[in-house]
């Protein structure tokens, strides 16, 4: 099974793998000399995943060095340079960005997204609306160029050379000299537990001037400032880094798996600023972030790894460096013996090919090992420092018009520090007894993970008939004396790496069901969803939720090539935070997991998919029961044992009005999937608007409260692959949802002539609101005189509202109009801002609401 190849036992090796070069018509592309007069700088946060990241459009990732407002510009959220687990309290990162040097003719010239120390910035975009970023998604079905479920494409150039922007360098005495280069950024995001600790970065380079560009090197700086987000300053004092090459590989059989990893983190776990003991809180910085390089244009380059720490005070900055050798020579930086200054010593850094000691070993005698003594201030810089670190690697020639692909994953691990108290021991003679208590493998798991989604192992791509490296779990053998070997006899076959051919596609939940705003035309092809609010006799809010199974049920898996469709949930929130949301309901098929007895290792394994009721009859016969058939009771059958478990909960009701239920429950199956051919020769089993009425759910939501507004979401998810040891994924709560007032739709308060209704009445300025609902759950980043609502219900769907003081003059107009019975049509709200951008202020306030069928007129009171 496809599935099971990609993610069967072991790790993975990230793969160095030789990439073809792409070089276009040099007649057909202009040599491109600026980025144009106003370059368009902005942002991009990622932020579907627990990694959340930003991504900045002049080759950097996180906002250390972004002006002004640092809010994603689509979505409106606080921007986090990198916050992880997102959403959460602790901070690793002030910046990253792409390093890209090269010899031309007889310069040798570098081009950076950020120097970090001297705040050179030479990459820029072009203007607006070029120069924007460009987003993509999986979650909207008709996007067909999108790779995740957060893709975020960014364009810009090393070719503009005005001092506003670039600055000089002051080592060399001149102005930015470009390399003539243009990067396409392209970096994926997901959600699913298995890929939530990563965003991967995929990078093409092209050489758009008209020299060659010589022995190229690229790296990749990142200055990491681990601590709380409201620390980051005082606790970027104390970090430490090192490189990883391998990690016990998660699901054993002895292997070792290479990941080669550049990581950071804080010293000891704790926020010592904030005057923490242990085990600390969570705003603790226990976890680490990484930078690894799974993709490079050949697969025989040099690499470095360097860390320093920069002061513009000499005996202060400090980095590892080799004591030197006629061949080798020493190379003075200018004084300084970490931060590279000037394009020649950027460029000497990543071509030295070193790999320095981890930061945690400074304070130990290294020049035994070629390094320079130790500095006298070693162990203020070993026990934690303010700390960056490069990860480059080359070197490569880039002929005009040729693109190299680069790909990198910045990476995450829980968990880093298993001993709270372990730092108090640090013993700068001894740093691998600290070293030692470090955990790396959530980390290294991570990082595997990323290298599948990079190059799904198991998976022909290219259709070459290779599918990747094989790896044997042996777990018996026989020793042919003939041959002087053993030869397994018991064993488990799976791939660890990919065909070199990059995928970046996973595993994935079914498409979940999407938002219907109550359209009265919708494609019978799309998953939907729709609320149907009212309030019922009993004054009590209920709101019943509807959606549509067709695609969610029908879509087949990209690597087990089977419809892997399990259940739907229902879920209830009164922010649109996934950590608020809660589930009501849940629905899934009744089917069951069948362990197999393996006598000779006795273990139980999975090898199958769940089997359905129904296909276990036909293989054990009409009466069989699985539920009698448990672990302590198995099943004997010819030569085997088995034992079954169900997949999920089996709440397979589909008739029970109080669950998840089906609006037609006596719809059998289909006669035909084709929504087309339906409409013609089965139309009885399609709605008025054409959809399949087998595929039609519903569940209401009971007595709410209809002053609230709430949150729906459905959710689909699947059975996962239990053979593979992944779980089962379901699409992200907040990914379709409802936002609605459990209130009468617009068409009860037309027929039944309801009064306008204004809550709260009086509005009390001493009254915590937001504690009880009533305002600042949409949007808590607002400031506080921004939160304040007024809430208007029983209104039409068109209409116009205005508010006025007592005397008659006016304060604010809210022109309400929407269609007939959208979710919140039967709503509207005022900020207490009046026209004039002023905060209301104390009184009695009288409104009208005048629509088609006449004007109400009413008052309330503000007491502030």
């Amino acid at each position: 099974m496809l599935l099971n190849s990609f993610l069967l036992l072991g790790g993975i090796t990230p793969i160095w793998a030789r990439a073809s070069l792409e070089i276009e018509n040099k007649s057909l592309f202009p040599l491109k000399t600026g980025a144009g007069d106003t370059p368009y700088s902005t942002l991009a946060a990622h932020t579907i995943g627990k990694m959340g990241l930003t991504v900045i459009n002049r080759g950097q990732f996180g906002t250390g060095f972004f002006e002004g407002d640092v809010r994603d510009p689509v979505t409106g959220v606080i921007a986090p340079s990198c916050v992880y687990p997102y959403p959460g309290q602790t901070h690793y990162l002030f910046t990253g960005a792409f390093w890209l040097g090269a010899v031309v003719g007889r310069d040798t010239l570098v081009s950076l997204g950020a120097d970090g120390w001297l705040f050179v910035e030479e990459m820029w975009p072009d203007p607006y609306p070029k120069g924007d970023i460009e987003r993509h998604s999986i979650s909207d079905p008709d996007d067909t160029l999108a790779i995740s479920e957060q893709d975020f494409i960014a364009i810009y150039t090393d070719t503009v050379t005005r001092p506003q922007y670039v600055g000089a360098d002051p080592l060399d005495n001149r102005t930015h000299v470009p390399l003539n280069m243009e990067i396409t950024q392209r970096s994926y995001a997901w959600s699913y537990d298995y890929a939530d600790d990563f965003v991967l970065f995929d990078y093409s380079i092209k050489n758009i001037g008209r020299r060659t560009l010589n022995r190229v090197y690229m790296g990749f700086y990142v200055d990491g400032d681990a601590g709380s987000i409201d620390k980051v300053w005082d606790e970027a004092q104390d970090d430490i880094c090192g490189f990883r090459r391998t990690v016990p590989s998660p699901l054993g059989c002895g292997y070792t798996d290479t990941i080669n990893i550049a990581w950071i983190a804080d010293n000891n776990g704790i926020n010592e600023s904030s005057n923490e003991e242990c085990p600390g809180t969570n705003k603790s910085p226990k976890s680490t972030t990484g930078m690894m390089v799974i993709r490079t244009p050949s697969d025989s380059l040099k690499y470095s790894f360097n860390w320093w720490i920069s002061n513009g005070n000499s005996a202060l900055d400090f980095g590892p460096r080799q004591i030197g050798n006629p061949d080798d020579p020493f190379r003075d930086f200018g004084g300084f013996l970490g931060t590279p200054m000037g394009d020649r010593n950027k460029y000497y850094i990543m071509r030295h090919e070193e790999f320095d000691y981890d930061q945690l070993f400074t304070g130990r005698d290294n020049t035994a090992d070629g390094w320079l003594p130790r500095p006298p201030q070693a162990l203020d810089f070993a026990d934690g420092y303010d700390t960056r670190y490069l990860l480059s690697f080359g070197p490569f020639d880039i002929y005009p018009g040729e693109i190299l692909p680069i790909s990198f994953a910045y990476v995450g691990g829980e968990n880093f520090f298993s001993d709270c108290e372990a730092f108090e021991d640090f013993d700068q003679a001894f740093p691998e007894l600290y070293y030692a208590t470090f955990n790396f493998q959530e980390l290294g798991q991570n990082a595997i993970w990323a290298s599948w989604i990079y190059d799904n192992p198991g998976v022909d791509t290219d259709g070459n008939g290779d599918s990747g490296d094989v790896r044997l779990c042996v777990y018996d053998s026989v020793y042919v004396e003939s041959l002087g070997v053993y030869i397994p006899t018991d064993f488990d076959r799976f791939f660890y790496r990919g065909d070199g051919v990059p995928d970046f596609r996973g595993a994935a939940p079914p498409p979940p069901p999407e938002l219907w705003m109550i359209d009265p035309y919708p494609s019978g092809d799309t998953v939907r969803a729709m609320t149907y609010p009212v309030i019922n006799e009993f004054n009590h809010g209920e709101v019943t939720v509807q959606w549509y199974g067709y695609r969610s049920e029908n879509t087949i898996d990209y690597f087990s090539n089977q419809k892997d469709f399990e259940g739907y949930r229902v879920y209830l929130s009164l922010t649109n935070q996934p950590k608020d949301y809660v589930i009501l309901a849940s629905y899934d098929r009744e089917d069951f997991n069948k362990y197999i007895y393996i006598a000779n290792r006795n273990t139980w394994d999975l090898f199958d998919p769940p089997f359905t009721s129904d296909s276990l009859k036909i293989l054990y016969g009409d009466s069989f029961n699985p539920y009698d058939h448990n672990r302590d009771n198995p099943l004997f059958w010819l030569d085997s044992s088995f034992y079954f478990l169900p997949q999920d909960w089996n709440q397979a009701s589909v008739t029970d009005t109080f669950q998840i239920h089906k609006v037609y429950p006596d719809q059998p199956y289909p006669s035909t999937l084709n929504h087309d051919t339906a409409a013609v020769y089965y139309p009885d089993e399609l709605t008025e608007y054409g959809y399949f009425k087998y595929y039609m759910y519903q569940f209401k939501v009971r007595n709410l409260l209809p002053s609230r507004k709430y949150y729906f979401s459905v959710t689909a998810f699947d059975y996962g692959s239990p053979t593979s040891k992944l779980a089962s994924l379901e699409t992200p709560v907040n990914q379709n949802f409802i936002a609605e007032f459990p209130q009468n739709q617009n068409s009860v308060v037309n027929a039944e002539g309801l009064k306008v209704v204004v809550y709260p009445n009086p509005y009390r300025g001493d009254v915590d609101y937001l504690g009880v609902g009533f305002e600042g759950l949409d949007n808590p980043q607002l400031s506080e005189e921004r939160q304040h609502r007024i809430h208007f219900t029983n209104i039409p769907n068109k209409c116009i509202i205005r508010i006025f003081t007592i005397d008659g003059d006016l304060v604010r107009q809210i022109d309400h109009d929407c269609p007939m019975d959208w979710p919140r049509c039967n709503h509207a709200e005022w900020d207490l801002i009046t026209r004039n951008t002023q905060a209301a202020v104390s009184g009695i306030y009288y409104y009208s609401v005048e629509s088609a069928s006449g004007t109400q007129i009413g008052k309330f009171v503000i007491i502030m």
